[in-house]
């Protein structure tokens, strides 16, 4: 499973790592684990909640807070479909696994 530092994380979503981390102190489903070194290290489900924070927030004009009430309970409707989601994660976790391959390419 891919592993994002905070950076990555910026780059990939879009959103600033300062926003990032006040998401964090408010969001209780958002919490990336760290590393030995004490840095932020990011899952593909954390990811995906902060894609859908960012439309929550950005796009669709939701509180913080609102967008977090939102996300709990689309949580709780997304569990009856889990088969659909989890092909979903699986698909979306190759699309950027195929991305960061083309950057890393780029970059040499």
């Amino acid at each position: 499973m891919a592993q994002f530092s905070i950076g990555e994380m910026e780059e990939l979503t879009g959103v600033k790592q300062t926003v990032l981390r006040y998401w964090e102190q408010v969001i209780p489903i958002l919490l990336p684990k760290r590393d030995i070194g004490g840095h932020r290290v990011y899952s593909q489900r954390d990811m995906e909640i902060v894609l859908r924070l960012k439309y929550l927030v950005y796009t669709k004009r939701y509180t913080v807070e609102g967008a977090c009430k939102q996300l709990l309970s689309e949580s709780e409707h997304y569990m009856s479909k889990g088969d659909i989601l989890v092909a979903l994660h699986d698909l979306r976790a190759q699309l950027i696994d195929l991305y960061l391959l083309i950057r890393k390419h780029k970059k040499c």
